[in-house]
């Protein structure tokens, strides 16, 4: 398919993304989209007269080759929306940007996908919570993605890149420039260790307007959204409110209830919009993440864990056999269905075993 007719595709005024794919779906091809008769537009759902006429007489081929001139010189990566390395979570979303471009070194589809979103005007309480969540992550070598502003986005990338995990800007403007500038020296470091991203053509100016758009980028390409700190009125809950109607996990970290710039996660938590964390342990559980998986030991029990008696039977049983099912941890285990119900659940709290569905266990 042709890239000037994909980039051009995605300037046409009264075009949004869900009209985009419903053209693509129905011509084929980009290239098709603007070889089409009118009559036969206008039988695509959500394109009426007026669109279709400025579809048919689109001024904005030469706007288009001009952006094939500035990724080429600028090594930019486009990513249509039909690419293989356009990013697959994202593209599962409704209204996907038709195409991404993107500048760096990292795979945008890898296994583990994180956004990690905040306050502009984080405090120390957030800023300890953003380098102990990095810290504790990197065993599992996840992608972290975030949106490059002050505060909780710019923490988080300084610490993906002093520990070398990939970490990927979101940007509300082009690849031509860098907003906040203070960050340019932060946002050329990422390139070589994760990347920048944007749905914007070069020239796009970061108006206020862009970046709620960007935020569901950040949100739609994760497997899960983390809030750190946040107040009631800012894009990290935006973030949080898109990353559920996606049907995406959202975590959030609790704060003093007076304090302003915790309001907004304490609100999510609140309103189970979304799930409490106060530790990697809790986003590893409710995923569903190992961290002996990751590095390729069986799972062993430390010595340093003060298990009862009867936790004890449990923990040696799944050791033993991997995943087990409770009727079969009953017969092993020898305990009534009361007693083992409330073991199961002590050892599910401390993180030590992880339930599996069709009422099965195995060790975290």
């Amino acid at each position: 398919m042709s890239l000037l007719h994909q980039i051009a595709l995605t300037l046409i005024p009264g075009v949004g993304d869900v009209n985009a794919r419903n053209l693509l779906s129905y011509c084929g091809s980009a290239e098709e989209v603007f070889k089409s008769k009118i009559s036969s537009l206008l039988a695509v759902p959500g394109i009426g007269p007026v669109t279709a006429k400025a579809i048919k007489h689109h001024a904005g081929f030469e706007r288009a080759e001009n952006e094939l001139r500035f990724i080429e010189k600028y090594k930019i990566k486009p990513l249509f929306i039909s690419d293989q390395a356009y990013p697959s979570r994202l593209k599962n979303c409704a209204d996907a940007p038709l195409m991404l471009y993107f500048k760096g070194d990292c795979d945008l589809n890898s296994s583990r996908v994180i956004s990690v979103v905040g306050t502009r005007n984080a405090t120390e309480y957030g800023k300890d919570i953003c380098r102990q969540l990095i810290s504790d992550i990197l065993v599992h070598k996840p992608l972290i993605v975030s949106g490059l502003a002050y505060g909780i986005d710019s923490i988080t990338h300084k610490e993906c890149v002093k520990n070398s995990l990939p970490t990927v800007g979101v940007l509300g403007h082009g690849l031509d420039r860098i907003y906040p500038a203070e960050n340019r020296s932060l946002a050329e470091k990422m390139l070589h260790c994760g990347g920048l991203l944007s749905e914007f053509p070069s020239a796009t100016n970061p108006d206020r307007e862009n970046f709620p758009r960007r935020n569901r980028i950040i949100a739609g390409m994760a497997d899960a959204t983390v809030v750190v700190e946040a107040s009631i009125k800012g894009g990290a809950l935006i973030t949080a409110e898109i990353a559920n109607s996606y049907n995406r996990d959202v975590f959030a970290y609790p704060g003093r209830v007076n304090e302003e710039f915790s309001a907004g996660c304490n609100f999510l938590i609140k309103s189970n919009r979304a799930a409490l964390i106060s530790r990697v342990a809790d986003l590893e559980y409710m995923l569903g993440w190992t961290g002996a998986k990751e590095s390729g030991k069986p799972p062993q029990l430390s010595l340093a864990l003060n298990l009862t008696k009867e936790e004890q039977v449990i923990a040696d049983v799944l050791q033993q056999k991997g995943s087990v099912a409770i009727d079969e941890l009953a017969i092993q285990s020898r305990m009534a269905q009361s007693k083992l119900a409330v073991t199961i659940l002590g050892l599910e709290m401390q993180g030590i075993i992880i339930s599996l569905p069709g009422k099965q266990y195995r060790l975290a």
